[in-house]
């Protein structure tokens, strides 16, 4: 759940602030970006350098660097908005009571204001000031704005007192960000099926037909399903892309035929079947065995036989629980042809997209799209980065899906 997340990490003046040097890396072992924003005081207790070399990245503490004559600055507000999650380990009791009255005394208290993301906190005080009417009130304060309490253990204190106030442990963070992501996300227990990329069909050893396409709208579709809680499985076509995220499992294909039989393999106990792959439609009918050489005609003549239409097989054999999307991709008359197929292969929505030179289409970072369902639902989506875009497309099927 962690995998891909941006995660802000704010530390402050607490003896548990060291503990944020084994969070912080519990949380890139997860596959997490982590970046640390410290209070004035919590550099009392843990060094940036050791949270910057553990995090790969910058650690922040004031708004500009003040032995600098560059005029260079932090800036809290891109820094809030930048992050998926939140989290606040240690939280102490001072800069509890600082968010309750929304207080910004410091660059900490200016990025978490900025922040629209979820927020988790892990309070480390001493017992009697954990359990003082103040703090419990204060606690209360910032559940009521939404933020998830991470509770502090029991344990020996650094005044010397046994009970309640530790910082919850490294460990016990990180599950609890996980339980809680789990436990909202909008795919979680859904297996859905995914193919992408080009296919390529033989003409010797050597030489091959197949298209522009990178895999790169498939894969992000994959990312986002398995961030939004989805197990995966990808078919992925000869493409550079790749994936380390446990939850999606890449099954590697080359022609269309061997990624029609992975689909539909994969596709009978699927939830969602998503088909983004520009396959080939036809293959050549005898493919060489060896390289065919370069003949004195100047003219090389191949028989073309078609290919399954993976779409329209899936569409015929979908349960009534299925869910199939499809991808089109044209160059003329598009939305004509895109509903065609729609109403043609049995699928309930149809994704098309349009290769130009408009930054769309294939091997282009960036995409837009029309979403068209049987239902006559339509859903324009403007041009953004293919990673962003797959979860526009995402929310809207789940908006109309499980509506």
């Amino acid at each position: 759940m962690l995998s891909g997340k941006k995660i802000l990490l704010g530390v402050t003046g607490g003896i548990a602030a060291y503990k944020t040097t084994y969070l912080v890396r519990l949380l890139i072992k997860a596959g997490a970006e982590v970046r640390v924003v410290l209070s004035p005081a919590a550099r009392d207790f843990v060094t940036p350098l050791s949270l910057a070399t553990l995090s790969k990245n910058p650690v922040y503490w004031e708004y500009f660097d003040r032995e600098s004559e560059t005029g260079t600055w932090n800036n809290h507000v891109e820094l809030g908005l930048w992050a998926d999650l939140m989290i606040l380990a240690p939280l102490t009791a001072n800069t509890m009571a600082k968010i309750a009255q929304g207080q910004s005394d410091n660059f900490l208290m200016a990025v978490y204001l900025s922040a629209k993301c979820p927020v988790y906190f892990a309070p480390a005080m001493d017992l009697d000031m954990y359990k003082h009417p103040a703090t419990r009130e204060n606690i209360q304060k910032l559940e009521s704005f939404g933020h998830i309490l991470i509770p502090a253990e029991k344990g020996e204190l650094a005044s010397g007192l046994e009970g309640e106030g530790r910082m919850a442990e490294p460990e016990t963070i990180v599950g609890a960000v996980i339980s809680d992501l789990e436990s909202k996300a909008p795919l979680r227990n859904k297996l859905i099926v995914i193919n992408a990329g080009p296919t390529y069909e033989a003409i010797d050893p050597v030489r091959f037909i197949g298209n522009r396409s990178s895999g790169k709208m498939g894969m992000a579709l994959a990312e986002a399903a398995a961030n939004y809680g989805a197990r995966v499985q990808l078919i992925l076509g000869p493409s550079s892309q790749d994936s380390n995220n446990p939850a999606i499992n890449i099954k590697r294909v080359e022609s269309t035929q061997e990624m029609f039989e992975a689909t539909t393999a994969a596709a009978q106990n699927a939830d969602w079947i998503i088909l983004s792959a520009a396959v080939s439609d036809y293959r050549p009918k005898n493919p060489a065995n060896q390289k065919i050489k370069k003949s004195d005609g100047g003219m090389l003549h191949l028989d073309l036989v078609e290919n399954p239409d993976i779409l329209k097989s899936i569409g015929q054999a979908k349960k009534d629980y299925q869910l199939v999307v499809g991808f089109a991709l044209e160059t003329e008359n598009a939305e004509a042809n895109a509903q065609k197929k729609l109403d043609t292969k049995n699928c309930d929505w149809i994704v098309l997209n349009q290769a130009d030179d408009k930054a769309r289409g294939f091997g282009h970072d960036t995409n837009e799209v029309l979403m068209i369902s049987r239902k006559g639902q339509r859903e324009k989506l403007e041009l953004k980065p293919k990673k962003e875009l797959a979860y526009e497309i995402l929310d809207r099927l789940i908006k109309h899906h499980t509506a």
